[in-house]
Formats: C-alpha cells, structure tokens, sequence
C-alpha cells in the first residue's frame, strides 16, 4: 500500500510554461499545420495592436522561408514604436506577462500568451531560440536578442543580446523557426487578406516561400485607439467586488465613484 507521505513527496507546483508545453493544443499548436497559421495570427495582431497604439500607420511584412526539410522561418515585421531593451526578453520569453489583461478596452490581444507561446513551440520542436529585433526610434539604437523561455519557471532566457545598426526607424520583428508545413498556404493568403480587409489602414507585405504578395492600405485615416474603461456594477462579480473593496482606501462613496463607471455621486 502506497504511503500519503510517499504520494505527498511527488507533488510539486508547476510553472505556466510547463503546463502549456505539455498542452500546447490548447493554445492552437496541435499540429504543424496550425502552429504556423497560430503564429502568424498571433505575431500580427500584436503588431496592428502596437502600431494602434502608436497612431502609425501599420506596414507589416511577413515572410515564411524554408530553412530545413521540415523546418520553417516565420518572420513578422512592424513599424510600431518598437519595445524598450529592458522588456524584449518578459515579452517574449515569458508566458502570461503584458499590459492589456488589466484593462477593460478592446484589443485583439489581452492574456499575454500568444507570441510567446510561439517561442515555446519553436524551441520545442527544433530547439531553436527565436530572434527579436527592436528600435524605439531615430536617436536610439537597435537591440536583438536570441531568446528561449525556462520552462520550469516560466522566465525568460537570453542567449544572446547585442546593439545592432536597422534601417527602421521603429518598430519590431521577430524570426521562429519550428517544425511545420506549408500545406496550408492558401489558408494564410486568405487569412492574411481578410485582415487587409478589415484593417484598410494597414499595409501588409508578404513573401511566402518565394511568392511576394502585396495588400496595400485602402486608408490613410489611423483609427484611434479605444481607450479603457471601468468596469460596471452589474457585470462584476462579487469575489472580484470583494478583492476591489479590500484594495481601496477611501471611503464608502471615492470607492463607487472611482472603481465603476456610470456611479456618480448622486447615485
């Protein structure tokens, strides 16, 4: 008969990194076909989102290149306001790290997963680390970093880190290579193309295994970026109206006015 004590002695937390290498279908990289569409999804909308932010117009390039006979480069490249050195390597390298899960605001991205969940993939399939490029602009110089994330503490490990010359301004671009196929390309074309459509602002270049494909921006007009908001009294929960209260300092009638919106003093 087995001991609780023995039993207790094999049970250990686990980081967010182990688990999702362990299930990585759950974040859409159940099979090679699907991790490349998932990273590509997953790069892009991070880069409309930073360029938003910005108030830049989006031009986007991504590339696919066949490095390896199962091995694929996937490189998605923007004209945003690039990353400050000191964060590249937590957004990159560490799963469940970024700004918007704190807000109310509408935004493609929000839990902070997907672009690093594409580093995991990529390192666990050929054990490669994935290359970022970053400037913030004009009087600064670029950074790029080879990076790969510790999965038995979801941080981030550089492999490598060094000031670089880039002919951008701004902007960033990282370089994944992972196990896939290009069996789904048209997929990506049409993928890539709905995007153009409903994005008109963005310019969105790109090479597929040799095959240059141009969707040009059928607006000048940058959309202006929504802007958080706070939560209502009837959509919140009463464990999370429980955590605000604890958190708040003022009296009774600072925290209804300040915490929600719509609660006015009058109400």
């Amino acid at each position: 008969m087995v001991l609780a004590e023995d039993l207790a002695k094999q049970q250990r937390s686990i980081s967010v990194a182990e688990f999702f290498e362990k299930n990585k279908h759950l974040l859409g990289f159940d099979s090679p076909t699907r991790g490349i569409i998932t990273t590509i999804k997953e790069a892009v909308d991070n880069a409309l989102d930073a360029c938003e932010e910005a108030e830049v117009l989006p031009d986007i390039f991504v590339g696919i290149k066949k490095v390896d006979a199962e091995v694929y480069r996937i490189t998605v490249e923007d004209n945003g306001p690039g990353i400050v050195p000191e964060n590249v390597p937590l957004v990159f390298g560490k799963l469940l790290y970024g700004s918007r899960f704190h807000q109310i605001r509408q935004s493609r991205g929000q839990q902070g997963i997907g672009i690093s969940a594409a580093v995991l993939y990529a390192q666990l399939t050929t054990g490669t680390p994935a290359r970022v490029t970053s400037r913030t602009g004009a009087k600064a110089r670029a950074y790029r970093f080879e990076l790969m994330i510790k999965t038995e503490t979801n941080e981030p490990e550089v492999v490598s880190r060094q000031e670089i010359d880039w002919d951008r301004m701004h902007g960033t671009r990282i370089e994944i290579q992972f196990k896939s196929t290009l069996a789904a390309k048209k997929r990506l074309v049409d993928y890539l193309r709905l995007t153009a459509i409903v994005n008109p602002h963005a310019r969105i270049t790109a090479d597929i295994d040799g095959e240059m494909t141009v969707f040009e921006r059928a607006s000048s007009e940058v959309p202006p970026c929504p802007k958080p908001i706070l939560p209502h009294p009837h959509g919140i929960e009463f464990g999370a109206l429980k955590r605000i209260a604890a958190a708040s300092t003022g009296t009774v009638e600072e925290f209804l006015v300040g915490s929600f919106s719509r609660v006015g003093k009058k109400t």
